[in-house]
């Protein structure tokens, strides 16, 4: 999952690090009759690649100040992004400043001019980062209020630091938020640990420049969840550590008793596995080939192989993948457990004697949106009869 945050945005004239950061609505004060506007976007900006906010304070229809905030990529194409903040002197249509990119610290000079038309209001001229020069001209573009901006800009990254169960958030899944002058010691201290970092959560985005902060998502095994996240909240700029959104699915879930399943506080994972692969062989007519479970993220994957039919004189073989997580129902101590098994995966492929038939497969339709899942043959009644488990109803929100 990419993660949004909470990002209010305000004017910090002695810190421009800060602008935009914590905005309140005021639409007009009282003693200067003075309003507050933005502008979200000035189209052609660095390839229509930068993320612009420009906030004038206006007395009537005379703009009294001006801050332009500038996210963009630092090269062409590149996930890794720079932003600058410039409070701009006003001179009648001429809006002018400098400042300094807070990443790579680069010069940067704006000059533009200003021009209403009607409604709309056009900007046209320079902005140069280091040796760079970014022409602009951008049209047509209409300004929201503060009460408009701010509630355009709350998002919430999925963070929860105390879910009653693991209905909405995934029970590996883990959102660490941290403050940005400490995201390089935090990572640097998770090498070694059994755990999974996501790429994804690596690129900053220009909501986290703008919040400064950054989310970091992490899986791990949980068993071992709880534990990651108490480490987390302890560390140095971690402001929020939890569970979030992941691999588990409910209409594809099982709750059953854990009585039975578990070796002291741990999931007897070698017979969960055992009986999940025989429930699974009957399901897809197919004989296990297969069984691991990651150190890491505490996932368990099974292969099965049975003989394909999509030309049974060729003698081809389908290996069939299926993955599996299972946790508590809920953190902390439960008696019952909660098992999440993917749908199947088919790969065909020639494992007779002798010279092999080359085969691909045509993934255009699994990459393609809204594709149906394999058919898993009933495979999730199965296992819920297996295990005397619930499935969970979506449309009452409860397990039955």
């Amino acid at each position: 999952m990419r993660q949004l945050l909470l990002c209010l945005f305000g004017l910090a004239v002695l810190s421009p690090s800060l602008a935009f950061a914590q905005a309140r609505p005021s639409a007009k004060s009282a003693a200067g009759g003075s309003e507050v506007r933005y502008f979200t976007a000035i189209d052609g900006l660095m390839d229509n690649a930068a993320d612009t906010i420009l906030k004038e304070t206006r007395q009537g229809k005379t703009v009294t100040a001006a801050t332009l905030d500038v996210c963009y990529p630092v090269e062409r194409g590149s996930e890794r992004k720079d932003r600058f903040v410039a409070n701009l002197a006003v001179s009648g249509a001429n809006l002018t400043g400098t400042a300094q990119s807070l990443g790579e610290k680069q010069p940067v000079s704006v000059k533009l001019t200003r021009k209403v038309s009607g409604d709309t209001f056009e900007f046209r001229g320079q902005i140069t980062i280091g040796q760079k020069v970014n022409e602009v001209m951008s049209t047509d573009n209409s300004d929201l209020s503060e009460k408009e901006f701010l509630e355009s800009q709350t998002s919430d990254d999925g963070i929860t630091a105390a879910p009653k169960d693991f209905t909405d958030v995934s029970p590996e899944s883990i959102g660490v938020r941290v403050k940005l002058e400490s995201v390089l010691d935090f990572l640097k201290s998770l090498k070694g640990e059994a755990l999974e970092v996501s790429v994804a959560s690596l690129s900053t985005s220009c909501d986290e420049l703008r919040a400064g902060e950054q989310t970091i998502n992490l899986t791990v095994d949980p068993e071992r969840a709880a534990a990651v996240i108490a480490k987390a909240k302890a560390t140095t700029g971690v402001t929020l550590a939890g569970w979030t959104s992941g691999i588990v699915e409910m209409d594809r879930a099982i709750r059953f008793p854990a009585a039975g399943w578990r070796d002291g506080d741990k999931v007897s994972r070698d017979k969960l596995a055992s009986t999940i692969s025989g429930v699974l062989s009957k399901t897809l007519a197919a004989t296990p080939a297969s069984s691991a479970w990651n150190a890491n993220t505490g996932k368990l994957t099974l292969t099965f192989k049975r003989p394909s039919q999509l030309f049974p004189a060729l003698g081809l073989t389908e290996t069939i993948e299926v993955s599996a997580q299972v946790s508590s129902d809920k953190p902390g101590t439960s008696d019952m457990l909660m098992l999440w098994v993917s749908s199947p995966v088919t790969t065909t492929a020639d494992e007779g004697a002798g010279s092999k038939l080359k085969l691909s497969e045509d993934t255009s339709a699994a990459d393609d949106e809204g594709a149906e899942p394999e058919d898993d043959n009933g495979s999730i009644e199965a296992l819920t009869k297996e295990l005397k488990g619930q499935r969970w109803d979506a449309d009452k929100s409860v397990w039955k």
